[in-house]
């Protein structure tokens, strides 16, 4: 199974910001989409992902004036990102090697998507169901 499989799956809408956007901004982005992360970008070029994780980090850091920092000061740079040919037990590995939990989907050098680790796990337990749902009819049929 491949990226590609979990994006027809769940779409290609990829909801991002401007690296000048306030947090406060950000985060609002993030609780009206009931989305984990944002992708940064400028020009249609990825400059990096904040997320919740970002957002709580500066506000535990700065206190009450996180809200008006730019996302540039608080977002992940130097993004991992993969193509939608990539295997999504791969993907598994970065994720785990990375420590991250959303990955942006690249086509052509261009933003094509956005993968969670909900939805990398979602997908392996689709693979694991339909898996365990063929060897129990094999398993019957031989009885």
């Amino acid at each position: 199974m491949t990226i590609e499989s979990i994006l027809r799956r769940k779409g290609t809408d990829v909801t991002t910001i401007a690296p000048e956007a306030s947090v406060k901004r950000a985060a609002d982005w993030l609780r009206a989409k009931n989305i984990g992360a944002l992708v940064v970008t400028s020009e249609n070029a990825v400059l990096g992902l904040i997320s919740e994780r970002e957002i709580v980090h500066a506000f535990s850091r700065y206190g009450e004036t996180a809200g008006s920092i730019p996302v540039k000061e608080i977002m992940q740079c130097g993004v991992t990102t993969v193509s939608p040919d990539e295997s999504v037990n791969r993907v598994m590995k970065l994720m785990t090697h990375h420590r991250v939990r959303h990955m942006p989907v690249l086509r052509g050098g261009k933003l094509a998507g956005i993968v969670s680790i909900g939805d990398v796990v979602k997908d392996r337990l689709d693979d694991l169901e339909l898996e365990t749902s063929i060897l129990r009819d094999v398993y019957n049929a031989a009885r």
